[in-house]
């Protein structure tokens, strides 16, 4: 009774957990795309979108994600086998041991009329289910704490996730091989199966379980003669043969059994099987209770991902089920690392170990981001790096299991990410031309916001005063200033500028203006010789160095060898890095 009105407790926090859930998808708003739809239209949509597919030519890519991403998961055999082969274990394993064995009442009993839990398949099956659990386990924890796969991250998660999985299966196993050892279990179970009233029938009996079945005894201990069990045998055939399979078939268990002779009498006395009983119980509730708000829910939200995918398309899908489909792929990501191993720009992640860089942890991120949590400003500014450095190449998405469009999800949540009222200082400097591709893409009147913001933060910082067709620094010469300059050997060349202005003449952007320097404040190789007078103002200030394309004409065909675009690289990251702490 008990565990009956346990397990429906259970499972009724982990409906309203799922509904929950659910209701995020509806609800949350990624980025830009779900903004202007309420939930009701998305609800909507959802439905229409539903009805849509099922009754059209594209339900065959459904099936097709439905068979071969969602129960083959051929997405993971692709990248890696070994992981291909855990997913399954874990998955495989975990699901029949769910279905067979914690729901057998429910589901087991009514399939199979002559269904009982130690009688043969069902004995050796769940014995071979939770072996493969726990083989799946041991190879997650081989891959993340002694392989190392690179890039991939372990968190507090992940780490709950692998425990709770193993105490399920692991001290279900101790409970089994703790129940065939016991003698009080041998004790009960004669007392309401069998219908012996002969001591010595009972004692050969017990002489037969003990050689035959692991049971450890304080009345009898082997060898034993041949004729006990014979009688042993014969009494087993006649009131226990008929709903208790060998031992030994759930080889598992009998292992555990064996293991735990030497110390079964006094486990048994100490009411062993009760203690993990309820340990085995307390973590299947927590389990259950709590995957829909772990990250195993997303055993249910990657195959919707995978499915939802395989028939949307984000030029002909209504824009309110994209939105809803991107808050679904926030609780699709398993967080394995995959995206982040084949990122591009990974590698600015490892010279500067900020993890916001990379895809996993930038979805991390945004899971909390969507939910309306507070973040401090340390935070703001990983996550704005991550975000902007970002070249949108698509590597992530083709490769991710869990089918969640990446860069979609990056191009959408980049601009309310970037356009609150803090100055993001990498938008002025060209790391990411996918913002700019996909111009036509945005709000019109927030594209320039960033932009505005962050060139108000930059001139408040490094102030010139104009007057007339001079720009007048306010602070003094720097010497400070030009020996900082100088630390690097490209940034040092710039004492070789005489102020041919030949880089000038061949700048594209200079060309572009009518009056340039109206435009982009100092020329190039004005800024050459700003930076030889120490005057930081003019040097740091000019608006050349943020419309400035790196196009290398300049340095190109400089006649001194100063290295200009490799120094304008420099004021750059000298600029941004005293207005972030000006800011």
């Amino acid at each position: 009774m008990f565990f009956s009105v346990s397990l429906y407790l259970a499972l009724a926090i982990f409906a309203i957990g799922t509904v929950y859930k659910i209701a995020t998808w509806f609800t949350r708003k990624v980025g830009i795309t779900g903004r202007e739809f309420t939930p009701a239209k998305r609800v909507g949509a959802a439905v229409l979108g539903i009805f849509g597919v099922l009754f059209s030519a594209r339900v065959i890519p459904l099936l097709r994600a439905l068979i071969l991403d969602v129960l083959l998961q051929m997405r993971i055999a692709k990248e890696d086998r070994l992981r291909w082969i855990m997913h399954l274990l874990i998955f495989g394993g975990f699901m029949l041991l769910f279905l067979m064995h914690a729901m057998e009442k429910q589901i087991t009993a009514k399939l199979f009329s002559d269904y009982y839990s130690t009688v043969n398949p069902y004995f050796y099956l769940r014995d071979i289910f939770g072996l493969m659990v726990v083989v799946g386990v041991g190879i997650a924890v081989f891959r993340r704490f002694i392989h190392k796969v690179p890039r991939m991250m372990t968190n507090a998660m992940d780490i709950y996730t692998i425990v709770i999985v193993g105490v399920i299966i692991l001290s279900g196993f101790l409970l089994e091989g703790a129940k065939m050892s016991s003698h009080t279990e041998f004790t009960d179970m004669v007392e309401e199966y069998s219908f012996i009233n002969d001591d010595d029938e009972l004692l050969s009996l017990e002489s037969y379980w003990v050689a035959e079945y692991g049971t450890v005894s304080p009345n009898v201990k082997g060898p034993f003669a041949e004729e006990i069990l014979e009688a042993g045998y014969e009494a087993h055939d006649t009131y226990c043969a008929g709903c208790h399979s060998p031992n030994k078939s759930a080889f598992v268990g009998y292992a555990t059994a064996k293991a735990m002779g030497p110390v079964a009498l006094a486990l048994d006395r100490a009411k062993g099987v009760t203690i993990l009983w309820y340990i085995h119980f307390i973590a299947c509730f927590f389990g259950l209770a709590y995957l829909p708000f772990s990250k195993m829910f997303h055993i249910f939200s990657s195959s919707l991902s995978l499915m939802a995918n395989a028939v949307m398309d984000p030029e002909k899908s209504l824009p309110a089920n994209i939105a809803t489909r991107q808050a679904l792929e926030l609780d699709a990501c398993m967080h394995c690392g995959t995206c982040s191993l084949r990122c591009s720009v990974a590698v600015a992640y490892e010279a500067n170990g900020n993890p916001m860089v990379l895809p996993a942890e930038k979805l991390r991120f945004l899971k909390a981001y969507a939910a309306g949590k507070t973040l401090s400003r340390e935070a703001k500014d990983a996550i704005h790096e991550g975000i902007y450095l970002c070249t949108n190449c698509d590597r992530c998405t083709v490769v991710c299991p869990a089918g969640i469009n990446l860069r979609e999800m990056w191009l959408s949540v980049r601009e309310p990410i970037i356009s609150d009222d803090e100055p993001v200082f990498l938008t002025l400097s060209p790391f990411s031309f996918f913002r700019g591709l996909n111009r036509r893409r945005l709000p019109a009147e927030g594209y320039e916001r960033p932009l505005d913001t962050a060139m108000e933060a930059m001139a408040a910082t490094f102030p010139m005063v104009q007057e007339t067709e001079a720009l007048i620094p306010v602070t003094p010469m720097n010497k400070t200033f030009k020996t900082r300059a100088a630390e690097t050997a490209s940034g040092s060349t710039f004492a070789y500028c005489f102020s041919c202005e030949n880089c000038t003449t061949v700048c594209p952007v200079v060309k572009a203006y009518e009056n340039p320097q109206e435009a982009v404040g100092l020329l190039p190789h004005q800024i050459m010789r700003s930076l030889g007078l120490g005057l930081k103002d003019l040097a740091l200030g000019s608006p050349m160095l943020w419309v400035c394309l790196t196009c290398y004409q300049c340095q190109e065909h400089c006649p001194q060898g100063v290295k200009v675009t490799d120094v304008l690289y420099e004021l750059k990251n000298m600029a941004i890095k005293e207005a972030a702490v000006g800011s």
